[in-house]
Protein backbone atom coordinates (compact mmCIF):
# COMPACT_ATOMS: atom_id res chain seq x y z
CA UNK A 1 0.00 0.00 0.00
CA UNK A 2 1.42 3.81 -1.16
CA UNK A 3 2.27 5.90 1.70
CA UNK A 4 0.46 8.88 2.11
CA UNK A 5 3.74 11.04 1.95
CA UNK A 6 4.11 9.79 -1.39
CA UNK A 7 2.40 12.42 -3.06
CA UNK A 8 4.25 14.77 -1.50
CA UNK A 9 5.50 14.34 -5.01
CA UNK A 10 4.27 17.21 -7.18
CA UNK A 11 4.69 14.19 -10.24
CA UNK A 12 2.04 11.62 -8.44
CA UNK A 13 0.04 14.59 -6.88
CA UNK A 14 -0.65 15.51 -10.21
CA UNK A 15 -1.53 12.00 -11.32
CA UNK A 16 -3.83 11.40 -8.32
CA UNK A 17 -5.77 14.58 -9.14
CA UNK A 18 -5.63 14.05 -12.55
CA UNK A 19 -7.99 10.84 -11.83
CA UNK A 20 -9.56 12.38 -8.79
CA UNK A 21 -10.60 15.75 -9.28
CA UNK A 22 -13.24 15.57 -12.24
CA UNK A 23 -15.24 12.70 -9.80
CA UNK A 24 -15.01 15.13 -7.17
CA UNK A 25 -15.94 18.14 -8.88
CA UNK A 26 -18.90 15.98 -10.67
CA UNK A 27 -20.64 15.06 -7.27
CA UNK A 28 -20.14 18.72 -5.88
CA UNK A 29 -22.28 19.63 -8.46
CA UNK A 30 -24.83 17.28 -8.30
CA UNK A 31 -24.88 17.30 -4.56
CA UNK A 32 -25.14 21.30 -4.54
CA UNK A 33 -27.80 21.20 -6.82
CA UNK A 34 -29.83 18.64 -5.65
CA UNK A 35 -29.63 20.06 -1.99
CA UNK A 36 -30.06 23.50 -2.78
CA UNK A 37 -33.00 23.28 -5.61
CA UNK A 38 -34.92 21.08 -2.88
CA UNK A 39 -34.38 23.28 0.11
CA UNK A 40 -35.27 26.49 -1.60
CA UNK A 41 -38.10 25.04 -3.67
CA UNK A 42 -39.49 22.25 -2.17
CA UNK A 43 -38.91 22.51 1.79
CA UNK A 44 -41.88 24.95 3.33
CA UNK A 45 -41.94 28.00 4.97
CA UNK A 46 -41.02 27.77 9.45
CA UNK A 47 -43.91 28.27 11.19
CA UNK A 48 -42.11 31.26 12.99
CA UNK A 49 -38.65 32.50 10.75
CA UNK A 50 -40.98 32.10 7.57
CA UNK A 51 -39.31 31.28 4.49
CA UNK A 52 -36.42 33.74 5.14
CA UNK A 53 -35.21 29.86 7.36
CA UNK A 54 -34.17 28.77 3.37
CA UNK A 55 -31.19 30.85 3.47
CA UNK A 56 -29.82 28.12 6.13
CA UNK A 57 -29.06 26.05 3.05
CA UNK A 58 -26.42 28.46 2.09
CA UNK A 59 -25.15 29.96 5.32
CA UNK A 60 -24.26 26.79 7.46
CA UNK A 61 -22.39 24.96 5.01
CA UNK A 62 -20.57 28.39 3.95
CA UNK A 63 -19.67 28.57 7.50
CA UNK A 64 -18.99 25.12 7.79
CA UNK A 65 -16.75 24.98 5.31
CA UNK A 66 -15.17 28.29 6.12
CA UNK A 67 -14.33 26.82 9.67
CA UNK A 68 -13.08 23.74 8.61
CA UNK A 69 -10.78 25.10 5.62
CA UNK A 70 -8.98 27.26 8.26
CA UNK A 71 -8.27 23.87 10.08
CA UNK A 72 -7.10 21.76 6.56
CA UNK A 73 -4.52 24.87 6.27
CA UNK A 74 -2.98 24.56 9.79
CA UNK A 75 -2.86 21.08 9.02
CA UNK A 76 -0.87 21.87 5.63
CA UNK A 77 1.11 23.93 7.48
CA UNK A 78 2.09 21.63 10.36
CA UNK A 79 2.91 19.33 7.57
CA UNK A 80 5.36 21.83 5.97
CA UNK A 81 7.04 22.79 9.34
CA UNK A 82 7.41 18.75 10.33
CA UNK A 83 8.24 17.16 6.75
CA UNK A 84 9.40 20.30 4.67
CA UNK A 85 6.95 18.95 1.57
CA UNK A 86 6.54 21.94 -0.58
CA UNK A 87 3.07 20.31 -1.88
CA UNK A 88 1.58 20.65 1.85
CA UNK A 89 2.66 24.32 1.59
CA UNK A 90 0.81 24.65 -1.49
CA UNK A 91 -2.15 23.38 -0.62
CA UNK A 92 -2.43 25.62 2.32
CA UNK A 93 -1.82 28.57 -0.02
CA UNK A 94 -4.51 27.15 -2.37
CA UNK A 95 -7.19 27.05 0.43
CA UNK A 96 -6.66 30.05 1.70
CA UNK A 97 -8.73 32.25 -1.05
CA UNK A 98 -11.38 29.32 -1.19
CA UNK A 99 -11.83 29.88 2.55
CA UNK A 100 -11.98 33.64 2.55
CA UNK A 101 -14.71 33.08 -0.11
CA UNK A 102 -17.45 31.17 2.15
CA UNK A 103 -16.26 33.11 5.16
CA UNK A 104 -17.52 36.09 2.84
CA UNK A 105 -20.58 34.11 1.86
CA UNK A 106 -21.31 32.72 5.89
CA UNK A 107 -20.63 36.91 6.91
CA UNK A 108 -23.31 38.31 4.07
CA UNK A 109 -25.91 35.32 4.80
CA UNK A 110 -26.13 36.07 8.15
CA UNK A 111 -26.76 39.34 7.89
CA UNK A 112 -29.42 38.79 5.22
CA UNK A 113 -31.05 36.13 7.77
CA UNK A 114 -30.25 38.26 11.01
CA UNK A 115 -31.93 41.49 9.72
CA UNK A 116 -35.75 39.99 9.66
CA UNK A 117 -35.13 37.79 12.80
CA UNK A 118 -32.50 40.32 15.15
CA UNK A 119 -33.70 43.82 13.83
CA UNK A 120 -30.27 43.88 12.63
CA UNK A 121 -27.75 43.61 10.21
CA UNK A 122 -25.09 42.89 12.59
CA UNK A 123 -24.48 42.79 16.31
CA UNK A 124 -21.15 42.43 18.13
CA UNK A 125 -21.96 39.05 19.02
CA UNK A 126 -19.05 36.58 20.16
CA UNK A 127 -19.68 34.54 17.42
CA UNK A 128 -19.92 36.87 14.87
CA UNK A 129 -17.05 38.30 15.87
CA UNK A 130 -14.88 35.78 16.40
CA UNK A 131 -15.94 35.33 12.56
CA UNK A 132 -14.91 38.24 11.29
CA UNK A 133 -11.61 38.72 12.87
CA UNK A 134 -10.85 35.02 11.23
CA UNK A 135 -11.79 36.68 8.01
CA UNK A 136 -9.65 39.25 8.20
CA UNK A 137 -6.97 36.33 8.85
CA UNK A 138 -7.71 35.27 5.53
CA UNK A 139 -7.04 37.95 4.32
CA UNK A 140 -3.72 38.73 6.27
CA UNK A 141 -2.66 35.31 5.06
CA UNK A 142 -3.32 35.85 1.58
CA UNK A 143 -1.77 38.94 1.69
CA UNK A 144 1.26 37.36 3.15
CA UNK A 145 1.78 35.27 0.16
CA UNK A 146 1.42 37.71 -2.70
CA UNK A 147 3.81 40.44 -0.52
CA UNK A 148 7.42 37.82 0.01
CA UNK A 149 9.22 36.67 -3.26
CA UNK A 150 11.14 34.08 -1.24
CA UNK A 151 8.36 30.62 -1.36
CA UNK A 152 10.08 29.06 1.75
CA UNK A 153 10.10 31.83 3.32
CA UNK A 154 5.96 32.90 2.26
CA UNK A 155 5.53 29.26 3.87
CA UNK A 156 7.20 29.44 7.06
CA UNK A 157 6.11 32.45 7.62
CA UNK A 158 1.94 31.94 6.93
CA UNK A 159 2.18 28.91 8.77
CA UNK A 160 2.83 31.01 11.78
CA UNK A 161 0.04 32.81 11.17
CA UNK A 162 -2.22 30.52 10.43
CA UNK A 163 -1.28 29.12 13.84
CA UNK A 164 -2.38 32.19 15.36
CA UNK A 165 -5.40 32.60 13.50
CA UNK A 166 -6.43 28.96 14.69
CA UNK A 167 -7.36 30.64 17.27
CA UNK A 168 -10.10 32.28 16.05
CA UNK A 169 -11.23 29.62 14.05
CA UNK A 170 -11.99 27.81 16.95
CA UNK A 171 -14.09 30.71 18.44
CA UNK A 172 -16.03 30.80 15.60
CA UNK A 173 -17.06 27.19 15.82
CA UNK A 174 -17.25 27.22 19.90
CA UNK A 175 -17.98 30.55 20.91
CA UNK A 176 -21.16 30.35 22.06
CA UNK A 177 -20.47 27.72 24.33
CA UNK A 178 -18.26 29.84 25.96
CA UNK A 179 -20.23 32.62 26.35
CA UNK A 180 -24.02 32.68 27.58
CA UNK A 181 -24.31 36.43 25.77
CA UNK A 182 -25.38 37.03 22.20
CA UNK A 183 -27.89 37.06 19.85
CA UNK A 184 -26.55 33.95 17.48
CA UNK A 185 -28.12 31.09 18.71
CA UNK A 186 -26.47 27.62 19.58
CA UNK A 187 -25.49 24.53 17.81
CA UNK A 188 -28.66 23.19 16.41
CA UNK A 189 -27.42 21.17 13.02
CA UNK A 190 -23.81 19.85 14.02
CA UNK A 191 -23.98 17.67 17.22
CA UNK A 192 -25.78 15.02 18.87
CA UNK A 193 -29.17 14.86 18.84
CA UNK A 194 -29.65 17.71 16.88
CA UNK A 195 -32.16 16.39 14.25
CA UNK A 196 -33.85 13.73 16.78
CA UNK A 197 -33.64 15.29 19.94
CA UNK A 198 -36.25 16.26 22.86
CA UNK A 199 -38.72 18.86 22.02
CA UNK A 200 -37.26 21.62 24.83
CA UNK A 201 -33.98 21.36 22.29
CA UNK A 202 -32.97 23.21 19.72
CA UNK A 203 -33.10 21.41 16.74
CA UNK A 204 -33.52 20.78 13.05
CA UNK A 205 -37.05 18.98 11.80
CA UNK A 206 -36.61 16.56 8.90
CA UNK A 207 -37.81 17.94 6.34
CA UNK A 208 -35.22 21.03 6.38
CA UNK A 209 -32.20 19.05 7.55
CA UNK A 210 -32.18 15.87 4.67
CA UNK A 211 -31.50 18.87 2.05
CA UNK A 212 -29.27 20.68 4.41
CA UNK A 213 -26.92 17.93 4.75
CA UNK A 214 -27.21 17.38 0.88
CA UNK A 215 -26.23 21.34 1.00
CA UNK A 216 -23.27 20.65 3.38
CA UNK A 217 -21.81 17.85 1.24
CA UNK A 218 -21.68 20.02 -1.80
CA UNK A 219 -20.00 22.50 -0.25
CA UNK A 220 -17.22 20.20 1.31
CA UNK A 221 -16.90 18.46 -1.98
CA UNK A 222 -16.74 22.09 -3.67
CA UNK A 223 -14.47 22.93 -1.41
CA UNK A 224 -11.55 20.01 -1.92
CA UNK A 225 -12.48 20.68 -5.58
CA UNK A 226 -11.45 24.03 -5.81
CA UNK A 227 -8.18 23.61 -3.61
CA UNK A 228 -7.16 20.34 -5.82
CA UNK A 229 -7.65 22.86 -8.64
CA UNK A 230 -5.86 25.57 -7.02
CA UNK A 231 -3.18 23.04 -5.74
CA UNK A 232 -2.46 21.88 -9.37
CA UNK A 233 -2.21 25.64 -10.44
CA UNK A 234 0.27 26.16 -8.07
CA UNK A 235 2.84 23.24 -9.12
CA UNK A 236 2.25 24.66 -12.87
CA UNK A 237 3.17 28.17 -11.68
CA UNK A 238 6.29 26.35 -9.78
CA UNK A 239 7.15 24.52 -12.41
CA UNK A 240 6.91 27.15 -14.93
CA UNK A 241 9.31 30.29 -12.46
CA UNK A 242 11.93 27.27 -12.40
CA UNK A 243 11.97 26.78 -16.01
CA UNK A 244 12.45 30.36 -16.62
CA UNK A 245 15.10 30.97 -14.27
CA UNK A 246 16.55 27.99 -15.73
CA UNK A 247 16.58 29.53 -19.02
CA UNK A 248 18.29 32.74 -17.63
CA UNK A 249 21.61 30.96 -16.23
CA UNK A 250 24.27 32.28 -18.48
Amino acid sequence: MASIWEYANPVKFMRLTDRVLPFVAVSAGVCLLAGLIWGFFFTPDDFRQGSTVKIIYLHVPSALVAINAWFVMLVASLVWFIRRHHVSALVAKAAAPVGAVMTMIALVTGAIWGEPMWGTWWVWDPRLTSFLILFLFYLGYIALWEAIESPDTAADLTAVLCLVGTVFAVLSRYAVNFWNQGLHQGASVMRAGAVTGSDTEEKVSNIFAVPLFISIAGFILLFLALTLLRTRTEIRKRRTAALIAREQLP
